[in-house]
């Protein structure tokens, strides 16, 4: 067992998040999603599993160790709600909650459309499967970089 380092995250995710560079990116998907299918198409290859735990819970275990990319208007995205690109399902609102969280700031979700979604998907270094009922609780997440604390600030 490692110290401040979330339960969840198991050792093949934290190779994963290791391994990614900046402006990878890493989708956390529910239990609908077609996880396997797409992860075959992404760099890792195949998928990586977070069974038992609600998406929400499983973007805060990832955002404890992953920054967010604050180069690009929006590091962190959602599926949005077919027939309502407006619409905030509970799942997502509570997603937002642990983005803002983690980060310390407003970093408000954008709105992929499904298919456009599954396409963002195949091109993420991994995809990470949870077991969350709910619908629609699928994210995407550019990494970013951490600076060294005598490093010159971010955007």
């Amino acid at each position: 067992m490692l110290k401040n380092i979330d339960p969840l995250l198991n050792a093949d995710i934290l190779h994963a998040l290791a391994a990614m560079g900046h402006g990878d990116e890493v989708v956390i998907c529910d239990a609908n999603f077609p996880a396997d299918s797409v992860a075959r198409q992404t760099v890792r290859g195949h998928v990586l599993r977070m069974d038992g735990v609600g998406a929400p819970r499983a973007v805060r275990a990832v955002l404890s160790v992953l920054p967010l990319d604050t180069f690009v208007d929006d590091p962190a995205s959602r599926m949005e709600v077919v027939g309502d690109a407006s619409a905030l399902p509970a799942v997502q609102r509570e997603a937002q909650r642990e983005i803002d969280d983690a980060e310390g700031r407003s970093v408000p979700l954008a709105s992929v459309e499904r298919f456009a979604f599954y396409e963002r998907a195949k091109q993420a270094y991994c995809v990470i499967a949870t077991g969350e009922a709910r619908g629609y609780g699928c994210f995407i997440f550019k990494k970013g970089v951490q600076l060294a604390p005598d490093a010159p600030e971010q955007k």
